[in-house]
């Protein structure tokens, strides 16, 4: 039952990820897509529909999290104490600049929350390739199960870590930069014209450095943390998760080299690629779900899961609660299918 709720986080995780990246990566790079007022308000409405909806899979992540396996819901909390309180920040940020930016007609109003959302987009990206990061690194958990990590610290990895070293801030740039291709994927299926040509350059150059990120980062997390490994030596069967992952990035290259008729096939090998790295991760971790420095210190899905006879009645509603959600993503990514017309009320249909 206690792999089953991993699965289930971690699935969640990757919903989350792959939905509200795209929301994120529009928001870095929509300053420099777009040319005018009403391109950024194009971009907006291409994702206005959607992204709060997207947002509730970090929720429902984080309160499955919290049922599942509390302890570590209590300790994660508690040592990334700082820059949770920093996401919540971007996060409200983001959503005022989304909410706000039209109810006043001044440039400098528009413009403002347009920086907002940029900036707020840009470090969240940042920090959340910076939250698995340590995740992967581990953390200086003790025996007492609680640890806390200040920003930085000399930003080597060694016994005392910080949130920020120069292993985290690899996986933070790796996150901004597949996110900036995703957001500019998401935004080429739904323009047109001279902003939709904008934005598959963007992810056309964004692409080699997602390559280079790529390798980077697999080679310095075996660097860092060579237990990653070990799930992949005993279950050989695992190694077709990296052929899916660089797989995944040739068929976006494919797919851009084909113009209009490979938006969405672009797009949703993006998707594969994020889901693949993040299952990657999943399985390397098994079964920790927070590996400390000293890993005899580590958490994992025995030591913080909830009681059995919970979970089991979990399992229950928890499906229930996933249809409707299903549901309700089905309908109104249909409805608001098709591109989006600049200057327009909002979308219409393919």
């Amino acid at each position: 039952m206690s792999t089953a709720w991993f699965m289930i986080v971690a699935l969640m995780v990757v919903a989350y990820v792959v939905l509200d990246g795209f929301d994120l990566g529009a928001g870095v790079c929509h300053l420099f897509i777009t040319r005018n007022d009403a391109e950024r308000q194009g971009v907006l409405r291409s994702i206005g529909p959607v992204w709060d909806g997207n947002e509730v899979w970090l929720l429902a992540a984080g309160g499955v999290l919290y049922f599942a396996f509390p302890l570590l819901y209590a300790s994660s909390f508690s040592g990334f104490y700082l820059p949770l309180m920093m996401v919540l920040w971007m996060l409200m940020g983001r959503g005022i600049s989304v909410e706000l930016r039209s109810h006043v007609d001044s440039a400098v109003w528009r413009s403002f929350f347009d920086g907002v959302f940029a900036v707020s987009s840009t470090l969240l990206a940042i920090f959340y390739g910076a939250a698995l990061g340590n995740v992967i690194r581990g953390v200086p958990l003790d025996a007492s199960g609680y640890f806390f990590e200040p920003l930085w610290t000399d930003f080597r990895v060694g016994a005392v870590t910080g949130i920020l070293d120069w292993y985290t801030v690899i996986a933070g740039l790796v996150a901004l930069v597949a996110l900036t291709q995703h957001g500019a994927l998401y935004l080429s299926t739904k323009t047109e014209g001279a902003m939709n040509l904008r934005a598959r350059k963007t992810a056309a150059l964004a692409w080699p450095l997602v390559l280079l990120l790529t390798l980077v980062s697999l080679f310095a997390t075996i660097s860092v943390q060579p237990a990653v490994l070990t799930n992949y030596r005993n279950y050989p069967v695992w190694y077709f998760i990296p052929v899916v992952v660089f797989g995944s990035l040739a068929a976006i290259v494919y797919f851009l080299r084909q113009g209009a008729r490979g938006e969405k096939p672009a797009f949703l090998a993006s998707c594969v690629y994020l889901a693949g790295m993040l299952g990657g991760a999943a399985v390397a971790a098994y079964p920790m779900v927070l590996p400390a420095r000293d890993l005899r210190y580590s958490l994992t899905i025995y030591n913080t899961a909830t009681g059995s006879h919970g979970m089991s009645v979990a399992m229950i509603w928890w499906p229930i609660g996933i249809i409707l959600a299903l549901a309700y993503f089905f309908y109104v990514y249909r409805t608001f299918r098709g591109k989006v017309e600049l200057g327009g009320e909002g979308h219409y249909g393919d």
